[in-house]
């Protein structure tokens, strides 16, 4: 059974709305996901929780393909300090999609494996999917297909991301919760060289810190089932 995803403008509405706010501060849900409240947390901008949700028969995980998605002009922005032959190009960003995407799916599934979910391909009762994206991607000094005469650039930070994160019962396809939160990666002291592979592995930090996050918050939610309508009391 095929259970529709969030549609792509729903999720590029709520990542400006998020984008526009401080760090940390909640943009308002919009429809048809009215239903969910907000629930405090530490860890995470914004999380909502349809109240009555009982998250405690999920002892495993479907884990949907992560969409990653671009700032935008984000490319356009970065070519403009650039000379011809550091300038980015589609492929590139395709390339840096695609391993930002690889990278999140191996995190995700191994960070949920270690606490003993069984990460599997098939709805079923005791089945929690989830649909992760990736959505604001900026990287503050990408590193273009190397070529002759390319400077060395230096940075304190890789970039950002929005994290995206649906959850809904596997059979049913109903939405249990949502999780928003815009984070940068760890800033870098002293100014550091920028490479690819420092950049992934700046990303691959942040990656793993959502990671745990959402399996620490899963095992909470499962303690706190079932949701009230005002959402658990404790903070996550």
């Amino acid at each position: 059974m095929r259970i529709s995803l969030a549609p792509p403008l729903f999720l590029l509405g709520l990542v400006a709305g998020l984008y526009a706010l401080p760090l940390h501060a909640a943009p308002p849900l919009p429809a048809p996901y009215e239903d969910l409240v907000q629930i405090k947390s530490r860890n995470l901008d914004a999380v909502y929780l349809l109240p009555g949700a009982d998250f405690r028969a999920y002892s495993k995980v479907m884990i949907d393909p992560v969409q990653v998605s671009f700032r935008k002009d984000w490319v356009k922005e970065t070519n403009r300090s650039r000379g011809t032959s550091g300038r980015i190009t589609d492929q590139d960003a395709q390339q840096i999609a695609q391993a930002a995407r690889s990278g999140f799916e191996t995190i995700f599934a191994a960070a949920f494996k270690a606490k003993g979910y069984d990460v599997v391909a098939s709805p079923a009762p005791d089945v929690l999917r989830l649909a992760p994206a990736i959505a604001n991607l900026y990287i503050n000094a990408p590193l273009p297909t190397a070529g002759a005469g390319m400077s060395r650039t230096y940075t304190v930070e890789a970039g950002e991301a929005t994290l995206v994160l649906e959850a809904r019962d596997s059979t049913t396809g109903a939405l249990l919760g949502l999780a928003v939160d815009r984070s940068a990666t760890r800033r870098s002291s002293p100014v550091t060289l920028t490479t690819s592979t420092s950049n992934r592995a700046d990303f691959e930090t942040l990656f793993r810190r959502w990671a745990d996050i959402c399996v620490k918050g899963l095992e909470q939610l499962k303690t706190a089932s079932p949701v009230s309508s005002t959402g658990p009391e404790k903070k996550r």
